[in-house]
């Protein structure tokens, strides 16, 4: 069963199934890391084709590695690189768009992350992974400056 950071199993909304990673492989048909972010894509969010803005997801994304280093840094983060984004699946106008974070690396100050994002489609509730992506956060102090995460 995947993992999350925390040694937890994910808060999968129709449970945990066997772990799998992209890289050229089957789909996973499962989540890998911690449920983070869950929200609804709207009219307001489509591109000139109707489908939801890659960058709006890409954003939602960023939000919950941010949630995830914030815990884990025990205070404020940035964003410091997005390493890498493939966009396997379009989303549309009423799917329910779930962030799962996965901090796979973490330095003296910074905080790599696999995060997936995925949806469950309106009306069928279907659930297929649409985008990953690799991203780095620092954590920092009151001043912007990078600081040290501490243990766990």
């Amino acid at each position: 069963m995947a993992r999350g950071r925390n040694g937890k199993t994910p808060a999968n909304d129709q449970g945990a199934g066997p772990q799998g990673t992209d890289h050229g492989k089957e789909p996973p048909n499962a989540p890998r890391g911690e449920l983070m972010i869950r929200t609804l894509a709207m009219p307001a969010d489509t591109n000139q084709n109707g489908d939801i803005f890659g960058g709006w997801v890409l954003g939602q994304m960023d939000i919950a590695g941010g949630v995830a280093c914030f815990e884990r840094a025990k205070g404020r983060v940035a964003t410091v690189a997005v390493e890498s984004m493939s966009f396997h699946h379009p989303v549309r106008v009423g799917d329910v768009l779930c962030c799962y974070v996965d901090i796979v690396r973490v330095g003296r100050s910074s905080m790599t992350t696999d995060i997936e994002a995925w949806i469950l489609r309106r009306g069928g509730g279907m659930r297929m992974r649409v985008t990953e992506g690799r991203f780095t956060y620092v954590a920092i102090d009151e001043k912007g400056k990078p600081r040290p995460v501490p243990p766990e």
